[in-house]
């Protein structure tokens, strides 16, 4: 790979079985911060993007880490993981329970191998339980969380929220912090342990807010009649003349008179901010003031004034703005404009490196971990497909 990794987590080795989503994810912001990952990719077959015929070299989930293609269910592949495994801190998989284990790569061979190792299991369901083995996706596990309820509009049915809340919160953002706080537990103690990441409890813990609020009896479990999911005015999406879209979060008192001034509406009308039986009114009537003018219009307007009010983007629009601009919020590699990473660290900055496609600067990792290249010969002879390594298959 071209640049050498940079970051906080700089040193730290890790292994990734090839996966899908969460999984992946969970590599990217692990090398985000510099840790050196090595994925292994099936030696056959195709995974993700690839299964879908997209272009892997934009592929961003798989940039900054290094590839080896491996059949994993050849017998000769697991003694060479476990070669691996005893040079890294860190081996995560995605697959469902068992499947490492039949593959004699499962967490009990592998901390026997490397009794520091950190080994991070992620499946929907968790690795125990009467829904355990069974296959799911991000909809399921946020519905079984109670997440997916909370999200809506009143009187309407629930709206997934794209795969952000229980592949990539609950799943692998979830999967990376639990890895560094084992880690850190390694090295002060010596001792590695596994990691049980399941998704449904990932996105559980997202929503501690809402039994936060609920436990003090804040606000009903109906979808849009609380304060922060569209039943108040003064927190809600607006469209504007052009077909556009505003979004408002006035919640402070101070905030939500500045919003309406800014609107051409006299903060005295709508005095009775948090009282739900006004909040119909109030919105039939800022609806029709964002109506008449465009988005562009509007940002003009609360240009300067701290009210909380700020255009809907795209995602692909983003980039384009100002602050984002400025912040760097957004960066080119080879042509495809992703993410930057986040967060930022004043002593030890981070860097994005380039996407590896499958088999990738593997043979370069191999000799910087001091693997010896026989081993993985031996582990891509008679190649074949190999599992299917996501939490969705069964091997």
């Amino acid at each position: 790979m071209p640049d050498a990794p940079t970051g906080p987590l700089n040193g730290l080795k890790v292994i990734e079985l090839a996966g899908i989503g969460p999984g992946p994810f969970c590599g990217m912001m692990l090398a985000d911060l510099g840790a050196d990952v090595l994925r292994i990719d099936r030696a056959a077959g195709a995974i993700g993007p690839a299964r879908l015929g997209l272009d892997v070299t934009k592929d961003i989930l798989a940039r900054g880490r290094r590839s080896l293609k491996v059949d994993l269910k050849n017998p000769q592949a697991a003694e060479f993981v476990l070669a691996l495994v005893e040079k890294a801190d860190v081996l995560f998989e995605g697959n469902r329970p068992g499947v490492t284990e039949r593959l004699g790569i499962g967490p009990e061979v592998c901390l026997a191998r490397n009794p520091r190792l950190v080994y991070g299991r992620m499946t929907g369901f968790g690795q125990t339980g009467p829904m355990s083995r069974r296959a799911g996706h991000d909809i399921n596990y946020i519905a079984l969380s109670g997440a997916l309820a909370t999200i809506g509009r009143a009187g309407e049915k629930p709206v997934p929220p794209s795969n952000y809340v229980g592949d990539l919160a609950g799943g692998g953002l979830m999967l990376a912090l639990g890895i560094l706080a084992a880690v850190l537990h390694a090295r002060s103690t010596g001792t590695g342990q596994v990691i049980d990441a399941a998704m449904v409890e990932g996105a559980a813990v997202v929503t501690a807010f809402h039994h936060m609020l609920l436990a003090m009896g804040a606000i009903k479990e109906e979808r849009g009649a609380n304060i922060g999911d569209t039943g108040a005015p003064y927190y809600e999406v607006y469209e504007t003349a052009d077909g556009r879209y505003m979004a408002v979060g006035a919640n402070e008192p101070q905030f939500y008179a500045s919003f309406l001034t800014g609107l051409g509406l006299d903060p005295a009308r709508f005095a009775e901010q948090t009282d739900p039986r006004h909040w119909a009114d109030y919105k039939r009537e800022i609806e029709a003031a964002f109506k008449s003018k465009t988005q562009d219009e509007w940002v003009a307007v609360y240009e300067g004034v701290d009210c909380c009010v700020t255009p809907v983007l795209w995602p692909s629009e983003a980039p384009d703005h100002p602050h984002n601009r400025e912040r760097g919020a957004f960066v080119r590699v080879d042509g495809v404009l992703q993410p930057a990473p986040a967060p930022r660290f004043s002593g030890t900055p981070t860097s994005v490196r380039p996407v590896a496609t499958p088999g990738q600067y593997g043979d370069e990792a191999l000799a910087e971990w001091g693997i010896d290249p026989e081993l993985v010969k031996s582990a891509r002879a008679g190649e074949r497909p190999c599992l299917r390594g996501n939490v969705h298959d069964r091997a």
